[in-house]
């Protein structure tokens, strides 16, 4: 059975990793490593995603523990008046939302254009009120939304625009839109080129980086040993992303008469249990931004465009039978391959049947609307959410495995089809209504 995911990180970095975690090292050495290569690399004016010079001024960068921490640390330095509304991307992972919420603001929804995943121009225009106060789009799925009608807008309005990029970095060629305020990046377990951890924030004004230095400098320091142990837990994980072994993963699962989706769900969660916040506030240890570092240095795009290979060859099967959220995108990488499905529960037990472990198992939420604004619902990104189907696309996916995993697909939805319009399941239907 092939996996949902593979991690993108190899057996000699992991090997890196915990030989750093035993024998320590500097930690503000593996930092400026890091922070040194987000620097933009044309000195006279950046390159934006279009391939258009900025003269905007040049940004710097900030090594964390994550992006969580480095989006906390920006609120802190911020200080925006209590209650002050914060536009977000209707989709997210819940933790920015409730980082938002901590600060004693408020955050909004506005809803994505299922075609792109970009949040919609109008919308978010009639969501603004007085209060607003700040905007952060989300990079979904490896799909980036062209940025400049957003930062068009917020110039106007007089917003900071957060670029959230941990599902759309793709290498040196992705190191934020030169004008954001912030363009936020992940290394966690999942992303590309992971390290397992670690965040980087790239922010334009430099007295506020220097107060979030300051104040991340004040926390307590990652210790070797937790990442160790996190080294090991997702060497663990990545061994078992063999398809005779996750086969054989997903049967003991099932002896155990527990659900192989939750078990690796809640293995995979990065802030589990515990004082939330006081996990979330602490210093990447040395190994860490280390394995950051070599991660990033080692990164020549090689990975990412043999899985977005992968991934146009399956669009190109699937042709009409299914729909894909950002189908339409200017630019996608393909991160992860969704598409959407009337019953998604059926589709991912035929798919597992055929030997592909799909999932509806997501890490993203819809962002809940003020009580007193239900109107800013985010109902397309709730119908997107509940139709929702991941795929195993990655670049270690054998290329003969692309037609039958289409094939699959297509017999699931064919099947769904004429279930719906049989007329005796119609009759039961009805029957039971």
């Amino acid at each position: 059975m092939y996996a949902r995911k593979r991690l993108d990180i190899g057996w000699l970095d992991l090997a890196h990793g915990l030989t750093g975690s035993l024998t320590g090292g500097e930690e503000a050495f593996s930092k400026r490593r890091v922070e040194s290569w987000f620097a933009p690399s044309a000195p006279n004016g950046a390159t934006n995603e279009a391939g258009a010079k900025s003269a905007a001024p040049a940004r710097g960068a900030l090594c964390c523990l994550s992006v969580r921490t480095g989006f906390d640390l920006y609120l802190q330095t911020l200080a925006l008046p209590r209650g002050s509304e914060v536009l977000m991307s209707a989709l997210t992972i819940p933790d920015m939302w409730r980082i938002v919420e901590h600060h004693g603001l408020v955050p909004i929804p506005v809803d994505l254009d299922p075609r792109t995943l970009a949040p919609r121009i109008d919308l978010l225009r009639s969501a603004a009120t007085s209060k607003t106060r700040a905007l952060v789009i989300a990079h979904l799925f490896g799909a980036c939304v062209p940025l400049e009608p957003y930062l068009a807008l917020a110039r106007e309005r007089g917003w900071v625009l957060l670029e959230d990029c941990a599902q759309s970095f793709t290498g040196a060629d992705s190191k934020g839109h030169p004008q954001a305020d912030v363009s936020m990046f992940s290394f966690g377990p999942i992303k590309t080129a992971a390290a397992l951890a670690g965040g980087v924030v790239c922010v334009k004004d430099p007295r506020i980086l220097a107060e979030m230095r300051a104040r991340e400098a004040a926390y307590p320091l990652q210790s070797r040993a937790q990442y160790a142990q996190r080294i090991l837990k997702y060497s663990g994980l990545k061994a078992i992303t063999n398809p005779i072994l996750y086969r054989a993963f997903v049967g003991l699962c099932g002896l155990a008469g527990k659900d192989h989706d939750r078990v690796i769900q809640g293995s995979v969660r990065g802030f589990a249990g515990g004082d939330f916040f006081a996990k979330l506030r602490r210093r990447p240890s040395a190994a860490l931004c280390a394995l950051v570092a070599r991660r990033l240095a080692a990164n020549n795009g090689e990975r990412v465009a043999r899985r977005a290979e992968r991934a146009r060859a399956l669009v190109a099967q699937l042709g009409s039978v299914v729909d894909l959220p950002a189908g339409e995108a200017m630019q996608h990488s393909y991160w992860v391959f969704t598409i959407l499905a009337d019953d998604p529960a059926r589709l991912v037990a035929d798919l597992r049947a055929a030997g592909f472990d799909a999932t509806r198992a997501a890490s993203l939420a819809v962002v809940p609307a003020p009580q007193d604004r239900a109107s800013l619902d985010a109902r397309d990104a709730r119908q997107l959410l509940a139709r929702m189907v991941y795929l195993p696309v990655y670049p270690e996916l054998p290329a003969r495995a692309i037609e039958p995993m289409a094939d699959a697909v297509r017999a699931s939805v064919r099947g769904h089809s004429a279930a719906a319009t049989d007329p005796v399941s119609l009759a039961r239907g009805r029957a039971t209504t």
